[in-house]
Parts: structure tokens; sequence; C-alpha cells
């Protein structure tokens, strides 16, 4: 049996598959996500690669492998485990059609974690920018550049980087009650807590978790409705980035040239 399969190393699930799994599982260290594979990587830097902090499913190799497949693009894709100083996983304002609701990040000065950065090249920007929306107008997320002074990503030899993109949500994040952000704590204790704090979301998509997600896959409509609800019911605060959301500098991606899928 090859140990350095996705499936024996427990990444094969994708969320887009299984929502109340999201954001998947991430895997323990860097590696080389290559086809069914997860490999050991020889360098943790790419220069002739763009740098893209994955906040939410995107540090999950199901969860890539499906986005990569879903446009015919097999190439491998280096991800590296950083430590991050700026930044917590908040909740995006919006309801996915893929049945879930997903990951955001938000300016958190002094906050510290581990997360994953992306090496991508041209044609895997591009999938990925689609993913989120970037080429559309009206798309969930922005592509970002954020400054090493503002966020801070160390790597394990010790390297800092100079910046790194982001995918920031165009309509805010869900607040904590007071204002403030509120972090992703994982998508079944996410919904447990929206739905039993609003007997609209309720009316929508149901009394639980399970038929949240059977309700939103897919049915662009009611996400929508979900979406504006939301707003209405003013859970949505800002995630601090917002300067940023025009100000794109490094490598540009190229995502206008594919077609979004589900997002």
């Amino acid at each position: 049996m090859d140990t350095r399969t996705l499936q024996a190393l427990g990444l094969a699930m994708a969320p887009r598959d299984h929502p109340l799994l999201y954001p998947g599982t991430w895997p323990a260290d860097s590696g080389l996500l290559d086809g069914e594979g997860y490999l050991p990587l020889d360098r943790l830097t790419h220069a002739d690669r763009t740098p893209v902090l994955a906040i939410g499913s995107n540090a999950c190799p199901g969860q890539l492998r499906h986005k990569m497949a879903e446009f015919g693009v097999v190439s491998p894709i280096p991800m590296v485990k950083v430590r991050v100083t700026g930044l917590g996983i908040g909740v995006s304002a919006h309801v996915s059609r893929l049945g879930y609701v997903s990951a955001s990040p938000f300016h958190a000065p002094g906050t510290v974690r581990e997360l994953f950065v992306l090496w991508l090249d041209a044609e895997q920007l591009a999938v990925i920018d689609a993913s989120e929306g970037v080429p559309l107008p009206y798309g969930n997320y922005r592509r970002v550049w954020l400054p090493s002074s503002q966020v801070r990503i160390d790597l394990a030899d010790g390297t800092t980087l100079p910046g790194v993109f982001s995918y920031v949500n165009r309509r805010g994040v869900l607040h904590n009650g007071s204002r403030a952000p509120r972090t992703h704590p994982g998508q079944r204790a996410l919904l447990t807590e929206l739905l039993l704090g609003s007997a609209r979301l309720r009316g929508l998509f149901g009394a639980t978790p399970e038929e949240f997600c059977a309700r939103a896959r897919a049915d662009r409509r009611l996400c929508e409705r979900g979406t504006r609800l939301f707003a209405r019911e003013k859970l949505v605060t800002v995630h601090g980035l917002e300067r940023y959301v025009g100000q794109q500098s490094g490598s540009p991606g190229t995502g206008s040239s594919l077609s979004p899928p589900l997002t």
C-alpha cells in the first residue's frame, strides 16, 4: 500500500462533496500535491510561482484536486505550512451553493496561527481565482496582496515572505455579536449556532446543519436569499482588509479566462 496517497493520509475527502466537513482535512506538514499523492517537497519557496494563502478549503488536498480536475489541470501544487501573524479566520458573509458557509480572513494584529501557502503557476491560479468568483463583478471574493508589514508569513527555514495573496470576501464577514469578526469554528458548529440564532434563517434552510446543507446545495436563489438575510439581520461587519482590494501587486491572475464553477 502506498502510504503517500491522499486516501492513505486521510486527505481525499472534499467539502464540495461533504459540506459538513468544511474546511476539510489539512495536511500535517508541507508537501507536493501531485494527482492522488501528497509527496515530500524539495524546497519551500518557488520564485516562478505565485504565493496564495489558503484560509479555508483551499488547504484541503481533496478539495484542491477537485477544483483542478474541473478544468483539466493536472500539474503538481506545492503546499507549504507557514506561521502567519496578523490574520484571523472569519466567516464569509455569503451562503455557498456548495452547501456551506465558507471562511474568509480578517485583520487580527498579533494573532498567530499555522496555515498553508499554495505556490501556484498561472494555470492553477486561474482555476482558484475562478473558483472564488474573482473574475465576476459580483463574485464572492477578491484576491488581494497582503504585504509583510501587515501580515507576516514565516517559513520553517526562517524565511519571511515579502507578502502573500489571499482571498477576502467582498461583502465582509459575520460578527460575533459585539461587531468584532467571529471566528470560523468548523461547519457543523457554525451552522448550529447560526440556525439557533435566527428564526428567519431556519425558515429558509431548516433547523439542522444537515437540512441547511441539503437545501443550499446548488440552489442559487436560496443561497442569495440567505446571503441577503445575513445583511438584513445586521450580522455582517468589515474584515479590516478592505483597503487592499484594488491594490493588487505581484503576479497577476488570469482567472478572467475561465468560467467560475459553483461557489
